[in-house]
């Protein structure tokens, strides 16, 4: 059985993998960590059975808007395949940015089991230049309501105009950075 871990604060120092390296984990359908290759182990400064059946979320970064994150898990769970800027952190408070590819893992009849993430280097440029000012705009609508949930909607939604302002979806906002 997993132990339960205490968070660290953001240490605002950026931690980096190799280009040619890939982060893999596997999540039960609620979200539960299946399987974390040595990638993850490493970059995450986690431990294979630290990490084992904890929520993704350990390593969620507070800078990632929740917003992005309820997007993501809806698609997922209706049985799409996303790609995201995410952006995680460490054990230690370091965090790490990922372009992230998650898609449902499918049983013998279709059925949703669980889900597979594969995340790749982030390009500094778009990070710098799109996804780092969107997210902390979002961040800032999420912060402005009086609750966490209000917030994520209010985000989600303006969010939302963004992209039909663009005439995009987001899949096809992501693709286009």
């Amino acid at each position: 059985m997993s132990e339960t871990l205490v968070r660290s604060k953001p240490t605002g120092k950026e931690r980096h993998f190799k280009p040619e390296e890939l982060i893999v984990s596997k999540t039960d359908l609620k979200g539960r960590i299946t399987y974390a290759n040595e990638v993850f182990l490493r970059l995450s400064d986690y431990r294979e059975k630290e990490v084992l059946g904890q929520p993704h979320s350990i390593i969620r970064h507070p800078d990632m808007p929740r917003c992005v994150f309820k997007l993501l898990w809806d698609e997922i769970a209706a049985g799409h395949e996303i790609f995201a800027y995410v952006v995680n952190m460490s054990k230690n408070g370091d965090h790490y940015w990922v372009y992230a590819h998650i898609t449902p893992s499918l049983d013998a009849n279709g059925k949703i089991i669980g889900y597979h993430s594969n995340r790749r280097v982030a390009d500094p440029k778009v990070l710098k230049d799109k996804i780092i000012p969107l997210y902390a705009e979002l961040r800032q609508i999420e912060e402005s309501t009086a609750n966490r949930k209000d917030g994520m909607i209010a985000a989600g939604k303006a969010l939302a105009q963004k992209l039909s302002d663009a005439g995009l979806a987001y899949d096809k906002f992501i693709q286009s950075l």
